[in-house]
């Protein structure tokens, strides 16, 4: 069953539009959208099980320069 997270990303002063596009290029990224508020991206992640997500936020999109801070919300079925 496919795992669905959503990342929320403060990034540094004036990078948002270069950290959105190197978002976008990433497989398993579902939506991105920039936003108001304490942070300015927030990433939808899909992804096969919780270990896939984890590996894609601190693998790939931790490394993209810009990025200050991320918290992952796992999304759960109630």
């Amino acid at each position: 069953m496919p795992t669905r997270a959503y990342v929320l990303v403060e990034t540094a002063v004036g990078k948002t539009r270069e950290v959105l596009q190197a978002v976008k290029k990433i497989q398993g990224i579902e939506t991105v959208d920039a936003v108001t508020g304490p942070f300015d991206l927030i990433i939808t992640v899909q992804a096969s099980d919780l270990n896939a997500v984890g590996d894609l936020v601190t693998s790939r999109i931790h490394t993209i320069g810009g990025i200050v801070r991320t918290t992952t919300c796992l999304a759960v079925s109630l």
